[in-house]
């Protein structure tokens, strides 16, 4: 079968899935309320260079995702709906090796929290400088909340933050408007896809100070005076593991992956939260994204009325501890300065019904085809460059054997395998780049793939 025939069936096919599939709004991973039951527990996560850290998370004692009640990390994503009435209990399981079993509670920044307790002891729950707190295995912390502003949130613990969190005690809190496929109640905030961006790092000396001694360990003071954390992580994971799918029985503590696909033309929104101490520039390559929210409210000059009108676009989110950022990223080809679905130098036919080359006409004709979502302008344009022959190439695993959208070329036998729908794949990862490593060994980190995928290719 040649080059022609294989584009032409390819395309054929593409569009076929594309007016038979339903539209897509693609949701996070996370379980659904308006009651949660939370425990923190003492478990452990893995670290894509085979390492083990001790940590502290939260689990969902309802097991509402299917994946067990083991501590999570991050903590579940909670997912609610505005104008709920959200109640979230929280009981204390922590256990030490040394000492007394730490106090723990929860926070949740941009909501206005009530707090109640119930417990087996006879000293009640006691307030500690942010929050109630659970103290014991009998006590139960109910944390109570209206809903009233859609957004995305963290929550974390309010208990000796600097150690709380750093073991795990944190997680992202996702408030949906009523309309379906808005992240706020304005169209500026629609997408046809959306991921959470979960980042945090880790010292792993804390960890297993905390794992020999407790959390009363001598050296800790020292650890967080001089603090140097070795691990990132993307949504609990480091890379690669976070390419892998969720809820995958080897992570048992770490559910989330974190691989973003879309395809051209679509709205992607980045629920982007800094659950972590340090800052992390979180740079994406393939376009700019433009922040629409911050914290949980829309960039808006007229709140409810104006939409993301003050929203600014960017190519690195500079993410802030404790931050929340909302942008949407859009990819559509315009500036490739070559036909994506192949040019003339391949011969492979197929038409751009949008603005041509070169033609001045109305004005109003649109710049992109409505189906493939082509950039008119580039259509018929051939690769810029000539490849090399295969024997004078090296190969990345996401390497699909061709330059051009939806169609994969042939690949030497061991080669490639992560690109089997011929995407245009995109490294997203922070741009402090030693945040790329695990443990000083490169890749791994806070680093992640955009898949742009071909119209038509079913996205789950």
């Amino acid at each position: 079968m040649d080059n022609s025939t294989r584009y032409t069936g390819l395309m054929g096919l593409a569009l076929a899935l594309m007016f038979s599939l339903p539209s897509a709004h693609a949701t996070v991973d996370g379980i659904t309320g308006p009651v949660f039951n939370l425990t923190a527990k003492v478990d452990s996560i893995s670290t894509a260079d085979g390492g083990s850290l001790l940590i502290w998370g939260y689990s969902d004692d309802d097991n509402k995702a299917g994946f067990g009640t083991r501590a999570q990390y991050p903590g579940p994503t909670l997912i609610v709906n505005q104008g709920d009435t959200v109640t979230i209990n929280l009981k204390n399981s922590l256990s030490v090796s040394a000492g007394t079993v730490p106090p723990v509670s929860m926070v949740f920044p941009g909501q206005q929290v009530t707090a109640a307790c119930t417990t087996s002891g006879t000293d009640g729950c006691p307030d500690g400088l942010l929050t109630m707190e659970a103290e014991n295995d009998g006590d139960v912390v109910s944390y109570t909340f209206v809903a009233s502003q859609p957004g995305t949130y963290a929550y974390y613990s309010g208990t000796d933050q600097a150690l709380q969190v750093e073991m795990g005690l944190t997680g992202a809190l996702i408030v949906r408007p009523s309309v379906s496929g808005q992240a706020y109640s304005h169209a500026d905030s629609a997408y046809d896809y959306e991921y959470l961006f979960f980042v945090t790092e880790m010292d792993p000396r804390i960890h297993y100070a905390v794992a020999a001694s407790g959390p009363a360990a001598t050296e800790l003071d020292a650890f967080f005076d001089n603090y140097r954390p070795n691990y990132w992580f993307f949504n609990g994971r480091t890379a690669p593991d976070n390419f892998n799918e969720s809820y995958i029985s080897w992570l048992p503590t770490q559910p989330y992956n974190l691989v973003p696909r879309m395809h051209p033309g679509d709205r992607l929104l980045m629920r982007v939260v800094n659950g972590g101490r340090d800052t992390h520039p979180f740079h994406h390559h393939g376009n700019h994204s433009r922040i629409i929210a911050r914290d949980g409210r829309m960039l808006s000059s007229v709140p409810g009325v104006s939409g993301a009108d003050i929203s600014t676009k960017v190519y690195t989110i500079p993410m802030v501890p404790g931050e929340t950022v909302d942008a949407i990223f859009e990819w559509t080809g315009k500036g490739l300065n070559w036909d994506i679905y192949g040019g003339t130098d391949v011969n492979l036919p197929h038409t751009c019904n949008g603005k041509p080359v070169g033609v001045d006409q109305d004005p109003g004709a649109p710049e992109f085809d409505p189906v493939t979502r082509e950039y008119c302008a580039d259509h018929g344009k051939p690769f810029p460059v000539v490849l090399p022959e295969q024997l004078d190439l090296g190969f990345g695993g996401w390497w699909g054997g061709s330059p051009y959208l939806g169609l994969p070329g042939s690949l030497p036998p061991g080669e490639g395998g992560l690109n089997p729908n011929g995407a245009f794949i995109y490294m997203w990862h922070s741009h402090t780049e030693r945040e790329l490593t695990n443990y000083d060994i490169f890749p791994g980190g806070m680093l992640t793939m955009l898949v742009i995928e071909a119209p038509g290719v079913p996205i789950d």
